[in-house]
């Protein structure tokens, strides 16, 4: 299995870009903005506007998951969690790295899972299970991410992939046993979040379950929620 190439597939062209990675990419406005919302743009968002679409009409335009990709999730769950170990206010304004430093436990490229798995893989698993959280997709969202998967450059094995997870139940405490450390578990909730609406019982459900399972700090929690938020409003 080629990890990128699912990343690319997943996030959407361009998530394996080095020209513009980061944080000051995403809120300088990246590229691939989605034409007609979710539904008409997935296409250009990946398999993951497709799945978003299938929820709700978030407008993350692309950008919070494109070129960056899982590094931009990286950054910012650093930034959350050095903010959290240095005691900050919550409301202080520091700079977020571009990206996680390479000996921070922050970069998905680099680490394992639980399971002596590639994490990058553990951060997709979390958040396809937290797109399925209220428990239903329609016949025509699910013929949107059937579209999505078949016409993507995936090869077998990766499209096969995508498939089991979206065939797999949402499960927090699953999802929650792939993280070896706090920082691992700082990254995975952070990935839930972009994905989750506070505002579906289902979705807010999950949260809890899941920041529950991981065991992390309501400070934390509230500071990566915090992250979240911000990234999106200027997506």
């Amino acid at each position: 299995m080629d990890v990128q190439r699912l990343l690319d597939g997943f996030l959407g062209n361009g998530s394996g870009s080095k020209s513009k990675s980061g944080l000051g990419g995403m809120a300088g406005g990246l590229a691939s903005n989605m034409p007609g919302g979710l539904m008409g743009g997935a296409a250009a968002g990946g398999l993951v506007a497709a799945l978003l679409s299938s929820k709700k009409a978030r407008k993350l335009g692309g950008k919070a998951l494109t070129y960056g990709g899982l590094a931009v999730l990286g950054g910012l769950a650093y930034k959350a969690w050095s903010d959290h170990k240095a005691n900050r206010p919550e409301d202080a304004s520091t700079a977020a790295p571009s990206a996680p430093p390479a000996d921070s436990g922050f970069d998905p490229a680099r680490l394992r899972d639980s399971r002596g798995e590639d994490f990058r893989l553990t951060l997709v698993r979390a958040m396809v299970s937290a797109s399925l959280a209220d428990g239903h997709i329609n016949a025509d969202e699910q013929a949107l991410i059937d579209q999505q998967i078949q016409s993507s450059d995936l090869a077998e094995d990766e499209r096969r992939f995508i498939s089991e997870q979206l065939d797999r139940p949402a499960d927090p405490i699953a999802i929650a046993s792939l993280c070896a450390d706090e920082p691992q578990a700082t990254e995975v909730y952070l990935a839930s979040l972009v994905v989750l609406d506070p505002g579906v019982p289902g979705d807010a459900r999950y949260k809890q379950r899941l920041g529950d399972a991981l065991r992390l700090p309501d400070d934390l929690r509230r500071r990566l929620e915090r992250e979240v938020e911000t990234a999106l409003a200027e997506a």
